[in-house]
């Protein structure tokens, strides 16, 4: 192939596009108002909310940054997937629990009823800005790839991604967004399968001699030690519990995953939900892996140059340049409809955030269609920031776009994160605790990760020992009565909140 579309790609590419904005219009049914809006209407099944956990977290940084890390180097990365073993108990037994009792509108009210309105404000501003961060890589990806295949610039596909999403994650609210994920996780997880077998059954030898090859060039092997006793040091062991703290930190605080579980006021719903997206993580996170060995070891049987250049684009390379008409198109489709799903799901996030953590927040007295006109402006404005810093981000050199993604997971939503677990797992902290532990913690954020040389798998940890060395310690500095104090508020109330 010459390494551009088929007549039958672009087909397939603009109709599938097509069948997604049918479906997030259709599933709304009627235009949603208030709660419905925001936490849906409690007809949306469990498995359903699950897969969108899974599609909101992996998304088209999976598809691609996964697989070239492997071809270019080892399966070093995977051992983050491991984290979810951390994640998962720390959600289910500490957080949840509390979440379900308080029946919460937003991840953020519960800084509010803990400590006070001035803490969900400050939650919500920082998630709002680390959701732009990421909704902006979600367009930054698909966009490279889509620009090696058609040739097309690249701040053209941004700007036709970014405004398609914007456009029909208003019409909906959670509803719609939910089920739009549900289609794209399937896709996604369907396509790289099927992808792996082409791939497969392009090899001599199939599985076995990916297997072969890849233990023989340590390609499932890496130099990096298993423990270092400076824990700021790169390690496997850094690696597992950095990440694992990092997605649990966005299981209990990160709005566009505490969003999903509110959508049920059922225990045993929001478990099960995390327990399936942990499995879908973990495998799917296997399969883009093996994928990446697998893609070395074809391109070692080609006997030819083997690709090079930055790991996001490999695969992407692959599916065009290697797979036959009409399936590289649907491959191709699934990833930009992909990202244009996730970045839905961040602008109803930050919209449902903006709208009930902040302007419901100063003027009570909103009305449900006056907050939902709020919401769907919110929606507008955040999608033309985030495009924007889309398109300065294709002219700059990020290196793995999953890397600089941990790290700006890392630093944002480990300061917020360790505020929650601030709360729920101590009966002492105030409010004036946390406020000055949260700026305190914010500096030595910045200071770690912009003045030091420290590994990004260690931000999330600083984050939490920081958050609760500072907010401990200010809130004892403090007469101020702390609001958990007779009030079913943490994680040792938990025999009264079941």
């Amino acid at each position: 192939m010459d390494g551009k579309f088929a007549v039958i790609d672009y087909i397939i590419l603009f109709a599938y596009l097509i069948f997604i904005l049918y479906v997030g219009i259709a599933v709304a049914k009627k235009e949603m108002q208030g709660k419905e809006f925001f936490k849906g209407d409690g007809s949306i099944p469990w498995w359903v909310t699950s897969v969108s956990l899974f599609a909101t977290l992996l998304s088209p940084i999976s598809f691609l940054s996964l697989a070239g890390n492997s071809y270019l180097g080892t399966w070093e990365l995977w051992f983050a997937q491991l984290g979810l073993f951390i994640a998962m108990p720390v959600a289910i037994y500490f957080f949840l629990p509390v979440y379900k009792k308080l029946n919460l509108d937003t991840a953020y009210e519960y800084l509010e009823r803990r400590f006070d309105r001035n803490m969900r404000i400050v939650g919500s501003v920082l998630f709002i800005v680390y959701q732009v961060g990421r909704m902006s890589i979600i367009m930054y990806l698909p966009a490279i790839a889509l620009t090696a295949v058609t040739g097309i610039n690249t701040v053209v596909i941004i700007l036709f991604m970014g405004v398609i999403a914007t456009i029909y994650s208003a019409f909906g609210g959670i509803k719609s967004v939910l089920w739009t994920d549900f289609i794209q996780g399937i896709v996604l997880i369907g396509g790289g399968i099927f992808a792996l077998i082409m791939l497969l059954f392009s090899i001599d030898g199939g599985v076995s001699e990916v297997l072969r090859v890849g233990s023989t060039d340590h390609k499932f092997f890496t130099d990096t030690v298993l423990f270092d006793p400076n824990f700021v040091n790169n390690s496997i062991l850094l690696v597992l519990v950095g990440a694992g703290l990092s997605t649990a930190f966005s299981y209990i605080s990160s709005q566009d995953m505490v969003q999903r579980y509110l959508t049920t006021n059922d225990l045993k719903e929001m478990n099960k939900m995390t327990y399936l997206n942990g499995a879908l993580s973990l495998g799917t996170a296997t399969l883009f892996f093996f994928i990446g060995t697998a893609l070395y070891v074809f391109y070692t049987q080609q006997a030819g140059s083997m690709p090079e250049g930055k790991a996001d684009l490999i695969f992407a390379n692959f599916i065009v340049s290697e797979l036959p008409a009409g399936i590289s198109g649907l491959l191709i489709a699934g990833l930009f409809a992909a990202g244009q799903s996730t970045l839905s799901t961040g602008l109803n996030s930050v919209a449902t955030s903006w709208t009930l953590d902040i302007q419901k927040v100063l003027k009570p007295n909103i009305s449900d269609e006056k907050s939902t006109k709020i919401a769907r402006n919110v929606s507008t404005i955040v999608g033309i920031f985030s495009i924007a810093f889309a398109i300065v981000l294709a002219y700059s050199d990020v290196g793995s776009a999953y890397s600089w993604f941990n790290g700006l997971m890392g630093l944002a939503l480990g300061i917020i994160g360790g505020t929650f677990t601030l709360g729920v797992m101590t009966k002492k902290a105030n409010s004036k605790g946390a406020l000055l532990g949260f700026i305190a913690t914010t500096i030595v954020a910045i200071y770690v990760s912009y003045f030091t040389e420290i590994s990004l798998w260690a931000y999330s940890i600083i984050n939490l020992i920081a958050s609760l060395v500072f907010g401990y310690g200010f809130s004892l500095l403090f007469s101020e009565k702390s609001k958990a104090q007779g009030a079913e508020l943490t994680f040792y109330d938990k025999k009264k909140l079941g």
